[in-house]
């Protein structure tokens, strides 16, 4: 049996999907196996947990596996396409998160207890929000990502790795600066300073592109 190379081309990677398509269990497999490590390292990102991200990536996956007939090379390259439905996949994950968060709170603030899972973040901008995907669109439908979603994408990585992790913890997770601190095991001004300087570089790169 013939090894796959661990780089593939475009071509190579279309011609799978295609197989995919025809329900070839062995060409999922073989997509899997060439783009599964990049596209975890999207997954966690995003989501931070490695528990998370894994669960994402299956979920991914089934997503490629029903949708592969879909995929057209005029639009996105394979894994541009991919990788969309990944970071879509991650993005619904959080809100998930987030919904059963606000559950949560509503249940034990109804109790008469006071909720901390939903602390406010005073210096967000109010427009993050609107840079993210909405939930209304199917995985085939909203594969290439709208440019806002790009560019706060490219410019998530041009942050340094501590003020990522704070600013993804912070918006996508919910969390307070208290919980971060506790999350990262360090001090809350720690915290507080790396989501500061995280958000003014992401606006400042969001206006430059």
């Amino acid at each position: 049996m013939t090894s796959l190379p661990s780089e593939s081309t475009p071509q190579q990677l279309a011609a799978l999907l295609e197989r995919v398509a025809r329900e070839d269990a062995t060409a999922l497999r073989a997509l899997y196996e060439l783009t599964a490590a990049k596209l975890f390292g999207v997954a966690l990102r995003i989501l931070v947990k490695r528990e998370w991200a894994e669960e994402v990536l299956q979920d991914a996956f089934i997503n490629v596996w029903r949708y592969a007939g879909d995929y057209r090379a005029n639009r996105a390259a394979p894994l541009t396409w991919m990788t969309a439905i990944v970071r879509n996949r991650a993005l619904d994950f959080l809100r998930r998160q987030k919904a059963e968060r606000a559950e949560s709170t509503e249940r034990t603030e109804g109790a008469g207890f006071p909720g901390s899972a939903t602390i406010a973040l005073a210096d967000w901008s109010e427009s993050f929000e609107d840079l993210l995907p909405g939930d209304e669109r199917d995985p085939a439908d909203s594969a290439l990502l709208s440019e806002a979603a790009r560019r706060l994408a490219v410019c998530m990585q041009r942050l340094d790795a501590n003020q990522r992790q704070a600013v993804a913890l912070a918006y996508l997770r919910d969390q307070s600066h208290g919980e971060i601190a506790q999350t990262l095991s360090v001090p809350l001004g720690t915290v507080k300073s790396w989501v500061r300087r995280g958000l003014e570089k992401l606006k400042l790169c969001m206006g430059g592109q």
